[in-house]
C-alpha cells in the first residue's frame, strides 16, 4: 500500500477506524479482531480509535483495549503500526455523548489510555472534541504538556474549526501532525479545514469518509451523488473505493480512517489506495458539492 506522511512517522494512505466495533451493533469480539488482523494483512499501519469508543458505561476504552489484543494475537511485527486515540470525549451510557476538555482530566485520560494500549508512550494522542466550557487553548496546553513530557509521541486535535487549528499549531509550537474531522462525498462543510492542513502541511484525517455512499448506491441521495456508483461501474470497483481514492485525490495530506466491522469492509476500503482517479473524474465528483 502507498503511505503518507503523518509526523515524523510514514503510514498507509488508508487507515482502520475502530469505533464500530465497540458501540451500538458492534460485532463478536472474535469478529472484531479478524477486522483488525485483515487490516494489517492489507497493509494498513494507522488504527484510530478513542478512550470513548464503547457502548456501556463501566466498559470505558473498550476499543483501545480490543486493538491491543488484536496487535498481540497477530503473530507478526506489528511495531510499525500507529495506533492514534484521542480523550475528552465521553460516553456516560445512555447513549449521549459528553465533553471534558479539563486539562488534568486529559492527562489522566492518556494515562490510562496507554495502559490500556500497554505503551509507554502514545504514538498519537489527539484532543478529541473541543468542551464549550473549558477555554480551548487551556485544553491543547494539556495535550502540549503531555508531549513536553513524552507521554505521547505525536499530538493531533480532532472535530476542529480553522481558528482552532491554527490556534492548536501555535500552542503546540508547530508540532501539531493531524486534524481528525468529519469529510465524506454528503459532508464536505470540512474542507476549509482540509485545505488549511494541505497549506500546513499537516495530515487531515477524515472520519466516517464513507458518509452518503450506501445511500448513493441506492438512489435515495439523488442524482449529483450518482457519479460515485457511475465511475464505480466504469471501473470495476465499489463506490466506497471510489470515495475513498477522491478524497485521497484531493491533497497529499489526507488519509481517510473509514470505520469497519467486517474484515470485508476493510479488505475493499484498501484498495482505494491503488485506485487512480483521472483528472475528469476527480472534478465529476469534486462537482457533486
Amino acid at each position: 500500500m502507498q503511505t503518507r506522511t503523518l509526523g515524523d512517522r510514514q503510514v498507509s494512505a488508508i487507515g482502520l477506524g475502530g469505533m464500530p466495533m465497540s458501540i451500538e451493533g458492534r460485532p463478536d469480539e472474535a469478529r472484531s479482531i479478524a477486522t483488525i488482523h485483515a487490516a494489517l494483512d492489507a497493509g494498513v499501519t494507522l488504527i484510530d480509535t478513542a478512550d470513548a469508543y464503547h457502548r456501556d458505561a463501566g466498559e470505558v476504552g473498550h476499543n483501545e483495549q480490543l486493538i491491543a489484543a488484536a496487535l498481540s494475537s497477530y503473530g507478526q511485527d506489528t511495531s510499525g503500526v500507529l495506533v492514534a486515540t484521542k480523550g475528552g470525549h465521553l460516553r456516560p451510557g445512555d447513549g449521549r455523548w459528553t465533553q471534558n476538555g479539563d486539562p488534568s482530566y486529559l492527562k489522566e485520560a492518556a494515562k490510562a489510555s496507554a495502559r490500556r494500549l500497554g505503551v509507554d508512550a502514545i504514538g498519537l494522542y489527539q484532543f478529541h472534541r473541543p468542551d464549550p466550557g473549558i477555554p480551548y487553548a487551556e485544553s491543547v496546553g494539556a495535550i502540549r504538556d503531555l508531549l513536553d513530557e513524552g507521554a505521547i509521541q505525536m499530538a493531533g486535535i480532532s472535530n476542529a474549526d480553522p481558528d482552532q487549528i491554527r490556534e492548536a499549531y501555535d500552542i503546540l509550537g508547530g508540532r501539531l501532525v493531524s486534524v481528525q474531522n468529519q469529510f465524506s462525498p454528503r459532508f464536505r462543510s470540512s474542507l476549509p479545514e482540509l485545505e488549511l492542513c494541505a497549506e500546513l502541511g499537516i495530515a487531515f484525517l477524515p472520519w466516517s469518509p464513507l458518509g452518503g455512499i450506501s445511500l448513493a448506491r441506492s438512489g435515495e441521495l439523488g442524482a449529483e451523488y450518482q457519479a460515485f456508483v457511475d465511475i464505480a461501474e466504469d471501473r470495476g470497483v465499489s463506490p466506497f473505493q471510489v470515495a475513498l481514492a477522491w478524497e485521497l485525490a484531493l491533497a497529499p495530506v489526507v488519509i481517510p480512517i473509514p470505520g469497519a466491522s467486517r474484515p470485508a469492509s476493510i479488505q475493499d476500503s484498501a484498495e482505494a489506495a491503488d485506485l487512480v482517479l483521472t483528472t475528469d473524474e476527480i472534478a465529476r465528483l469534486s462537482a457533486t458539492a
